[in-house]
């Protein structure tokens, strides 16, 4: 694991490891902070970038077992979940009001990112749309609608954040709750999850167990977010992070993230926060590669596979078909961006083959 790290310049990383919902294996490598030389400790939290849309995932089917929402329920429009004029006023594509929770879900809604990701392209969308200051979520998702979606809802399937920003308003709206406070009190919590939150955008937003964030050696300045004209580290100012909320902004130590897994695989060993129906439904095999609940991927015989990468940070989850759990979430980015995912899963293959047999049995949960 340190050649790996070492490989690929990265700072600091953690590394947990669940077998059948119990904790054999929590470490963290490296540095949470390099100029001060504080080690990574498994208790520290990092940005989980695009696993952060397992949690909403979650979350929305939470709100299902509640009886709150249905996966076939219309987004917009007069039987849909955001009805308010401020929304509906903005849309010229009538395509919009086919929509379904399920279809954001298993981004199928129509969004592309052919006009940029709206989640990351603050300053344009600034600059267009003559902002002076960057638009909260209500204001995003407004311009959002004026756009023509890319295809019809359902027909084709395009990864794209915006989805996952919008279930989480779809949350809040159901729950009548913040985004952030049902996951807790609902989902987190109930999952013995106590240290998620949602992420800042600057090393002064930066939580008192929180990890320092890194750009790879080759990385340059960007412009700021928010138009100042500023130029910064691109894992701090860059994009605005915390508007994302559920398709990229949670934060949380591998450890807890296993914890999460623990509540949602419908192993026995610990209770699940959803019902098995539920369950079944985030996990159930796609024909053709299409996009679980959630999950990137959920093979019958293959591991169930969540990542997310982020300037400043890369992680990934994988559940395989033994019962065995490994998340790993680094404090650097790397070059190779998303596609780093990929060299960290041939990485387990080969430590799993040679450490499997070895692994200890014990469960390190806090009960």
């Amino acid at each position: 694991m340190r050649r790996y790290l070492k490989r690929w310049e990265i700072n600091g990383a953690q590394l947990a490891i669940m077998r059948h919902d119990s904790l054999i294996y929590a470490r963290g490598f490296g540095f949470v902070d390099k100029d001060k030389g504080v080690p990574m400790e498994p208790s520290h939290i990092l940005r989980m970038a695009s696993c952060s849309k397992l949690v909403t995932a979650v979350g929305i089917m939470k709100l299902r077992d509640m009886g709150k929402i249905k996966l076939s329920d219309k987004v917009f429009g007069p039987q849909g979940i955001l009805t308010d004029t401020f929304y509906v006023n903005s849309i010229k594509d009538k395509r919009y009001y086919d929509i379904t929770v399920e279809q954001l879900l298993r981004h199928k809604a129509g969004f592309t990112n052919y006009a940029g990701d709206a989640i990351f392209s603050t300053r344009y969308i600034m600059q267009q749309n003559r902002l002076t200051t960057p638009p909260d979520h209500r204001t995003l998702l407004r311009i959002v609608l004026r756009r023509h979606l890319g295809y019809t809802p359902g027909s084709a399937q395009r990864y794209c954040n915006i989805g996952y920003t919008l279930l989480s308003l779809i949350i809040q709206k159901r729950s009548g709750m913040s985004y952030e406070k049902f996951m807790q009190k609902y989902v987190l919590e109930p999952a013995g999850c106590y240290d998620f939150h949602i992420a800042g955008n600057y090393l002064k937003d930066r939580r008192p167990n929180e990890s320092v964030y890194y750009m790879h050696s080759s990385s340059e300045p960007a412009p700021e977010f928010n138009n100042s004209g500023r130029m910064v580290i691109r894992c701090y100012g860059e994009n605005d992070i915390t508007t994302s909320l559920g398709a990229g902004a949670w934060v949380a130590s591998a450890a807890e993230v296993c914890r999460l897994v623990a509540a949602i695989d419908g192993d026995p060993t610990l209770p699940d926060v959803l019902s098995p129906g539920a369950v079944k439904l985030m996990t159930t095999e796609m024909p053709d590669h299409q996009f679980s609940l959630g999950w990137n991927f959920t093979p019958n015989r293959g591991p169930w596979i969540r990542t997310g990468s982020l300037v400043g940070t890369s992680a990934i989850i994988l559940r395989y078909a033994d019962g065995e759990c490994w998340v790993f979430i680094t404090n650097t980015s790397t070059w190779k961006g998303h596609e780093f995912s990929k060299d960290t899963m041939a990485l387990f293959d080969k430590l799993r083959q040679k450490y499997g047999s070895k692994m200890p049995k014990r469960n390190m949960f806090v009960k």
